[in-house]
């Protein structure tokens, strides 16, 4: 199977993860919409499959646990098996939750940052490779990694998520930075409150100081999905060929002072 629909991503190849629910299925069907072909990476397969049904263009879906180093490597090869080529890589899953500092266990701390940092490690590290390959004409690969409005502010309850986004921000700047003088973008996108079964199905502890959390609750309304999909894609695309390193937020202004 190779790249070849009509639009902005037309003969371009997508791998992205978290893609069976939320901001990664967004991301899938609008790239996929817009001609890339796109291997959707996720644990939840029952949620690929519907992200498939949906979409408008090529998905191929496969299960991937992103903690696995082993499954990111097998993942980038079978897409570009599968499609060709690699010029996209848009690191999205994740995980959240509220908790007591004194409270978190060493399972739920290796769990958050195996997900949410260690996977976009490894995803980058097997891709930038085919993503270098792929590039030409003055073209770039791309990776877009799904940081948080958590990763560029202190949050009461959130320690280990506030430094699992913290880190997506500094592998965004420092693998920029390696990658310089060559053909590829490396930005990232920090989102405030959006409309994800993340969010929905997201828990505090009973005994919190709802004065600490109000502080970064944001005075708008939370977005949908769609609405970071759109970022993602212009990002993506060569409309953005002058961002690099940067990361990007779309929260309402909740970071802004």
């Amino acid at each position: 199977m190779t790249a070849s629909g009509d639009g902005r991503f037309g003969g371009r190849a997508a791998v992205i993860t978290g893609a069976a629910s939320g901001i990664g299925r967004a991301v899938t069907m609008r790239l996929a919409r817009e001609g890339a072909d796109v291997l959707a990476l996720d644990v939840d397969e029952a949620g690929l499959e519907k992200t498939r049904e949906s979409s408008e263009g090529i998905v191929v879906t496969r299960r991937c646990d992103v903690t696995s180093a082993t499954d990111c490597r097998e993942a980038v090869e079978f897409a570009v098996a599968e499609f060709g080529r690699l010029d996209i890589l848009g690191n999205v899953a994740g995980i959240a939750r509220g908790e007591h500092f004194g409270e978190v266990t060493e399972a739920a701390y290796r769990q958050m940052m195996g997900v949410n940092v260690d996977g976009y490690f490894f995803m980058a590290q097997a891709a930038v490779p085919h993503l270098l390959a792929s590039a030409s004409d003055g073209r770039h690969g791309v990776v877009v990694n799904i940081a948080s409005n958590a990763g560029l502010m202190g949050q009461a309850y959130t320690v280990v998520y506030c430094m699992s986004k913290g880190a997506v921000v500094q592998l965004t700047r420092a693998l920029a930075m390696e990658y310089i003088k060559q053909p590829l973008r490396v930005v990232a996108i920090a989102p405030g409150g959006t409309e994800t079964s993340l969010v929905h199905g997201y828990q505090m502890p009973h005994d919190v100081d709802f004065d600490l959390v109000m502080r970064y609750t944001g005075a708008r309304a939370m977005v949908p999905p769609d609405d970071i999909a759109n970022l993602f894609a212009f990002l993506a695309s060569d409309e953005a060929r002058n961002i690099h390193g940067t990361v990007v937020s779309s929260d309402g202004g909740l970071t802004a002072g």
